[in-house]
This record gives structure tokens, sequence and C-alpha cells, in this order.
């Protein structure tokens, strides 16, 4: 699966208090917690963000809270796959339950500039800064986990398997 999207820049330890904010945590409505991504960080994102978008990070990116609704949010806007440093356990973990990809690879994370076209292949872990002119490789995806992230998250990929009937 290839991504390609304009790069949004932050720094590090981005956590999951700034990317939505505990102040909305009381919907479940997926759209009303995208309206409200990032804006404590960058209060223009949403109005700038398109359907295929890459969030660049630095280390640690989604630390804090153990919120499951940080990814959901992130992937609601249209962003197409964040890539970091480093990220926090948990929030690697929501993000591919929910069906978005999460990239370690430092060297692109540290040369990315906000607004730099990426083209990203989740199979081969190839990321390319085409703006840049530049290639790194993070760890590819392996195939089950491609799986997940094609079927959109982890629940649907199950109900796929089990009425497949494998």
């Amino acid at each position: 699966m290839k991504l390609r999207g304009r790069v949004h820049r932050y720094g590090d330890h981005v956590n999951t208090d700034v990317i939505i904010p505990a102040r909305y945590l009381n919907t479940s409505d997926a759209k009303e917690l995208a309206a409200h991504c990032m804006e404590d960080i960058d209060p223009e994102f949403v109005n700038r963000v398109e359907p295929g978008d890459i969030i660049v990070g630095g280390e640690d990116f989604g630390c804090g809270s153990s919120r499951e609704q940080a990814p959901l949010a992130i992937k609601t806007c249209g962003v197409s796959c964040v890539i970091a440093a480093s990220f926090a356990r948990i929030f690697f973990r929501n993000s591919i339950n929910i069906g978005l990809p999460v990239l370690v690879c430092a060297e692109a994370s540290a040369e990315a500039a906000a607004g730099d076209e990426m083209e990203v292949d989740l199979a081969s872990g190839r990321i390319e800064n085409l703006t840049q002119g530049r290639t790194y490789q993070a760890e590819p995806f392996p195939e089950f986990l491609q799986q997940i992230i094609a079927a959109g998250g982890l629940v649907a990929h199950v109900k796929k398997k089990v009425t497949a009937g494998g």
C-alpha cells in the first residue's frame, strides 16, 4: 500500500492531550473528535489538513494518557500515516488497532519540513521525501499488519476473517 501526502511537522513529546484535548472526550463521534484534532498545539491544523496528508513528529509521539481517541481523531481528519523518531507504545498499538499506519524513522523525522510532499510504501517501509529528493528506510509492515490496516483496523479485520470463515 502506497500513501502520498503533504507533511504537517511537529516536534518531540507530542502527547495525546494536545492531539485531542480532554475537554472533547465527552463524545464518541469520530468526526467531532477530528474537528478538534491538534488544536492545542496547532489551532489551524484542521483547516489545513487534506486527505492523505502525513504527520511527522519527533521522539515519543503520542505519549501521555492512553486514549484511543488520539489516533482516531488523526485518522478521521484524513491523515494517511504518522512518521516519527519514536512512538509511545500504547499510541502505536492504538493506531494499528484503528487502522492508522505509524512508522518509526528517525532520519525522515529529523529532515522533513512542513509542506514537504512525501510518499510512503508500507509494504517495503520506503519513505520518499519528494520535495527534498531524499529516501529513507523504515521497518516495513509485516503482511498481517498490512491486512489490519487495509481492513480499517483490528475489529474490521477480525470481522472480515470470521465472515470468511478463517
